[in-house]
């Protein structure tokens, strides 16, 4: 695949020029590719190879075939994904469409094929029943096959089953059967292009898991660092599934989002180290780009009892969970003091939104080792 250009000069293309990675493809430029390659042979009876496509900011990518076949109504054409420099878990994914002829005026109709998944549950910007092929990408694929009907003189009236090699194993590794995508991966891409390490991915999935649990109806969701933490909130509340937000490292992203788009009440939940950075004012929790400051620590413990002698132990200590046992020794309640500054940074983050919080540390056991009282507009 030809690299192309990320275009412009600012947001993703600054990003790429920063970091200077390597970009990639979407799934959904891919199944875009594999459709325009599918379709033109229908037509003309030759698969082109590569096959170039526009992208919706005006990147002009090619795509090498590593599959293709063709019968007297239908052809399929295969593009292998290429996500350059970024950890997807979908790189090397072989993205298969199948396009076949329907009768004059029935459009364009989407089908998941193997390794595609359906959507179960609402919430997400797609029906119930539909394939997991989302907006944009359906809109690329639309008006590629209107392209090339016209240019080769078809009338644009197409079934396109889109299908992903291993494609139910795959998204084993992702949020799909979270937020009721069952069967196999989402066709993705608002823009057609990855950026490497955006995290723009996992992002979205926050986003989406939160749409999906107000479009159920759900009044408390929790945002939960990693799986431990997801099953200490579920053991103290009783939550359902949908209601866990896989928050990862990214506390920020998920109270912006809460912010828009209220929830009653919001739970977050992670290893006492991760919040503590929440509690210090991080909102990307990440040890890359923020770390656990022991001398904030050591205040925090002298508000909560601690003495001078203590406080400098904690300030030198070797890391946050040490910290904590110190205090726990001492019988100050360092644990409970970070939840409550975690969940009064979260409140100004929500800068008033009607939304009820409270902070659960735990340690690595799941132990919970710090709580806070349910504070808010929504409390």
């Amino acid at each position: 695949m030809n690299s192309g250009s990320p275009g412009g000069s600012g947001g993703r293309a600054a990003q790429l020029k920063h970091t200077g990675l390597r970009p990639g493809w979407t799934t959904g430029a891919c199944a875009t590719a594999a459709t325009t390659a599918a379709y033109t042979a229908l037509l003309t009876g030759d698969f082109p190879d590569p096959v170039t496509i526009t992208l919706p900011k005006g990147q002009t990518p090619s795509f090498a075939l590593a599959v293709e076949s063709r019968d007297a109504d239908s052809a399929t054409a295969g593009v292998v994904k290429d996500a350059g420099d970024d950890p997807d878990v979908t790189h090397g994914a072989l993205i298969r469409s199948t396009v076949r002829l329907l009768p004059p005026g029935s459009g364009v109709v989407f089908r998941a094929g193997p390794g595609v998944g359906t959507v179960t549950l609402p919430g997400l910007p797609l029906e119930v029943g539909e394939p997991a092929i989302n907006p944009v990408p359906r809109q690329m694929m639309r008006d590629h096959v209107a392209e090339v009907a016209a240019a080769h003189g078809g009338a644009g009236d197409v079934e396109i089953t889109v299908s992903v090699d291993n494609g139910a194993e795959i998204a084993r590794s992702t949020w799909n059967p979270r937020i009721g995508i069952l069967g196999g991966l989402s066709v993705l891409g608002t823009t057609g292009v990855v950026v490497p390490y955006s995290c723009s991915a996992w992002i979205d999935s926050i986003r989406r898991g939160v749409d999906v649990a107000r479009a159920g109806g759900l009044t408390h969701v929790a945002g939960c660092t990693g799986s431990t933490s997801e099953r200490t909130v579920t053991e103290l509340y009783e939550l359902p599934e949908i209601a866990l937000l896989d928050m990862g490292d990214f506390a920020g992203a998920v109270l912006k989002y809460i912010r828009r788009h209220p929830v009653d009440r919001l739970t977050l939940c992670g290893g006492f180290a991760k919040l503590s950075k929440l509690a210090a004012g991080h909102l990307d929790l990440h040890s890359a780009r923020s770390q656990v400051d022991k001398p904030f620590l050591a205040g925090l413990a002298r508000a909560g009892g601690a003495s001078d002698a203590l406080a400098a132990e904690i300030a030198t200590a070797n890391t946050g969970l040490a910290a904590l046992r110190l205090c726990e020794a001492a019988s100050v309640p360092l644990g409970d003091l970070v939840a409550a500054r975690a969940r009064d940074e979260a409140l100004a983050v929500l800068r008033g939104a009607p939304v009820a919080v409270d902070v659960v540390c735990i340690d690595r056991a799941g132990v919970v080792v710090g709580r806070s009282d349910v504070a808010g507009p929504g409390a």
